[in-house]
Formats: structure tokens, C-alpha cells, sequence
């Protein structure tokens, strides 16, 4: 019974990881290719921050650490110990971005 149980667990794990791996992929096709971190979240699982080469990035979230490795692995994308340096530097952010951490930041309108 625990055998069948951790065989439905797994098909279920790989079921997801190929399901992020896609969603992977067309942010790469989108942005000319990405690159990633894992940044795990404690219970919530791991976000899976992308950024692609033309400076656009996003994140999805893996219920798990391995599953998030999975999906990387299967996208084909590098992946980063963190998020620094030339990695952290390829972002571009949008006046969207700004407007909102300003307005956080001076109680302006995105801030409630």
C-alpha cells in the first residue's frame, strides 16, 4: 500500500515538474532564452526565478525543492546559486516596477 502510495507521489511530482518545464520554456522561447534560481520559501515550496536574456523576468512556484530542480533540468535553462552579480544585473524593469516601489515606499497609490 505505501509502495503504491510513493509510485502515485512520484508519477504526480513528474506530472508537475514537466507541467513548470513547459511553462519554463515559453518564458525562454518569449525572451530569447532565461536563466533561473531557486529560492526555496519554506512549506510554500520553491520559486523558480527566471530571467530571460532581453532583461524580462518571472517566477512560478514548485511545491518542492526537487521538483523545482526537475523542471529546470527539463526546460534545459543554467541555473544560479543566487541572485546577484551579472545574473541579478540583466534585469530591466518597466515603469509598472517603479511605480509600484515607489508608491509602496511613499504611501502613493499602489500602497493599499
Amino acid at each position: 500500500m505505501a509502495d503504491t502510495k510513493q509510485a502515485e507521489h512520484s508519477k504526480q511530482a513528474e506530472r508537475k515538474a514537466a507541467k513548470l518545464a513547459k511553462q519554463i520554456g515559453a518564458f525562454a522561447k518569449a525572451h530569447g532564452g532565461a536563466e533561473g534560481q531557486l529560492a526555496y520559501m519554506g512549506q510554500m515550496g520553491t520559486r523558480i526565478v527566471l530571467v530571460g536574456e532581453d532583461g524580462g523576468w518571472g517566477d512560478l512556484v514548485a511545491p518542492d525543492h526537487s521538483i523545482a530542480e526537475a523542471a529546470a533540468e527539463k526546460a534545459g535553462i543554467t541555473l544560479h546559486e543566487s541572485f546577484d552579480g551579472e545574473f541579478a544585473a540583466k534585469v530591466r524593469t518597466g515603469p509598472y516596477e517603479w511605480t509600484r516601489m515607489a508608491g509602496i515606499q511613499l504611501g502613493g497609490p499602489s500602497n493599499g
